[in-house]
Order: structure tokens, then C-alpha cells, then sequence
């Protein structure tokens, strides 16, 4: 056998493979549905159906998760869709996910902007410093870090502390504890 022919073998088998995958990810999996902004999507994995029910119960059931889980911008939205749907994949299909469920740094940060975007009016008022689409303050002064700190909020390590939306709102989208 040539090596021409052993490369031709392995570019066929590697094509079937990722065929192979991609027929099951976009039938059996689901994953077309992906794409779209139902949120119903996000309840295909059995993991997801207890935050699918509390959502439609909850106070954002007129919002979707893409509202809250995704930057309001075209190509944010689906980078981090892209991003998070190979994730979930590997972790669901391996089996090393935590149990329960815990919302990822980046992911944090995408939600808490969400927020600062949707409820920009209060956030003004409450957070002045950083409001929506403002950059990364607020700092509060070393006098109000102690009384944050009292409340929960988080520091940054430098002497001043960040607000943040969902410190104290952390179930108001789908309350599942």
C-alpha cells in the first residue's frame, strides 16, 4: 500500500467519524435545536428539565435562557453558544459534570452583564460607576467594603469591591437549589 493510499484511508475514516458524530449530535442529540432560542432546548438534557420547570414558573418565564446566557451582540451569542454546547457535550457525554450544576466563571460574567443590560434604569441607581456596557468598576471606597463585605459581595482582591447582580439574585431565573 502506497503512501497515498494510506493517507486517502485515513482522510475517509476520519470523514466517517465526523460525520458519524455530527449525525448523532444534530439527530439523536438534538442539536439543531441548539440554534434556535427555545428554551425548551435547553430541557433535551434530563439535567436541565428541574431549571427548564422552575424557569416556566419563574419571574424571567418571558425571557429565554439565550437572554440571559448570551451577549446581546450576533457574534458573542453564538461563540458562546458554540463554546458552551462542546462543553456540555464532553461533560455530559463523559459523565464529569458537577453535581448540582455551577454556572462557570465566564458564564457568571455573561449573566451578570445580562442583567446590567436588561435592568439598566436600577442598575444606574443602585451602581452608578458600572452600568450597563460601562467597562469594569464599580470600586467602592475602602469604608464601604466593609459594609459590602457584611451583605456578601465579592472583592477583588485590590482593595475594592465589584457589585454584582447575581450575588443576591442568584435563583431569579430558574430557582432550583
Amino acid at each position: 500500500m502506497t503512501a497515498r493510499q494510506r493517507a486517502t484511508i485515513a482522510a475517509a475514516l476520519a470523514f466517517g467519524i465526523a460525520a458519524g458524530v455530527g449525525v448523532f449530535t444534530f439527530g439523536y442529540a438534538k442539536g439543531a435545536s441548539y440554534l434556535t432560542n427555545d428554551p425548551a432546548a435547553c430541557a433535551n438534557c434530563h439535567i436541565m428539565s428541574e431549571h427548564f420547570s422552575a424557569w416556566q414558573k419563574g419571574s424571567h418565564r418571558t425571557v429565554t435562557c439565550n437572554d440571559c446566557h448570551t451577549p446581546h451582540n450576533f457574534v458573542g451569542k453564538y461563540v458562546t453558544k458554540a463554546r458552551n454546547g462542546f462543553w456540555h457535550s464532553f461533560y455530559f457525554t463523559t459523565g464529569r459534570y458537577p453535581d448540582p450544576l455551577r454556572i462557570t466563571e465566564r458564564n457568571r460574567q455573561v449573566t451578570e452583564e445580562t442583567c446590567r443590560y436588561c435592568h439598566e434604569a436600577i442598575v444606574e441607581a443602585i451602581d452608578p460607576a458600572r452600568s450597563a456596557g460601562r467597562g469594569h468598576g464599580p470600586t467602592v471606597t475602602q469604608a464601604s467594603l466593609a459594609g459590602l463585605a457584611a451583605v456578601g459581595q465579592s472583592s477583588t482582591g485590590h482593595g475594592d469591591a465589584r457589585l454584582s447582580c447575581i450575588r443576591c439574585h442568584t435563583y431569579v431565573g430558574h430557582l432550583v437549589r
